[in-house]
């Protein structure tokens, strides 16, 4: 019985592996229709009496302005194109300041943040954050850094349910996200910590100044390219 127990076991855990590589492989390809983010979300809206609120439209990378593309970078993962998916110096940072006490913060990158929107749920636990880097290895090892972000700015919440560039950029700024200007491309980006409670316009005085300090390091920068 203890062996027949572990080859099911077994074969339960290879079936996983087998499904979750499969489901990274179709969205190497395919737009991304939903994510957990987006059904929890609507669950809270509707449970909470309120109107659903959910916006999502997918447009492929080339019809995102570069603006947002490298906004977001500079505002959530400098390294996203020289890393394998994980900044370890800022893993390693994290760990030294709250082993000093120091306010644990997050470390974490494009890469592991798509993972986890695209294919987990939002809950702070190292089960999920085990389930975290095994996607993000996974998406770093079929897709590109282009793949990757176009994926992040598709799903990512851009505020109250606001998901994606397209969508974001017509709540806030009645355009096409092809059209952003680098001011409204960092006002957008300096929202992602908390979209549920920030307003990229009008903007506060604290993400006003986000934004400015975004626009600062899109200058900084230099040239912004993707690894295709």
């Amino acid at each position: 019985m203890f062996r027949k127990a572990i080859r099911f076991i077994f074969k339960c855990l290879l079936g996983l592996v087998f499904i979750s590589i499969g489901l990274v492989l179709v969205f190497k390809w395919v737009p991304v229709p939903v994510t957990p983010l987006m059904v929890i979300r609507a669950v809270e809206q509707k449970q909470a009496g309120k109107e659903v609120v959910w916006e999502h439209d997918w447009v492929s990378i080339g019809k995102i302005s570069k603006n947002l593309q490298l906004a977001v970078v500079c505002s959530e993962d400098q390294k996203f194109v020289e890393h394998k998916g994980f900044d370890v110096e800022a893993i390693e940072k994290v760990i030294r300041e709250s082993s000093n006490g120091g306010r644990m913060r997050g470390a974490s990158t494009i890469s592991q943040q798509t993972a986890k929107n695209v294919f987990l749920w939002p809950e702070r636990s190292w089960f999920r954050k085990g389930l975290e880097a095994y996607f993000t290895f996974l998406i770093e090892m079929f897709w590109s850094k282009e793949r990757i972000l176009e994926v992040y700015l598709n799903s990512i919440e851009m505020g109250k349910g606001i998901y994606g560039a397209e969508a974001a950029s017509q709540f806030w700024f009645k355009k096409q996200a092809s059209g952003l200007s680098q001011y409204e491309a960092a006002a957008i980006a300096a929202i992602l910590p908390n979209p549920q409670l920030m307003k990229a316009n009008p903007a506060s005085v604290y993400v006003q100044s986000r934004k400015e300090w975004i626009v600062r390091q899109m200058n900084y920068y230099g040239p912004f390219t993707l690894p295709k």
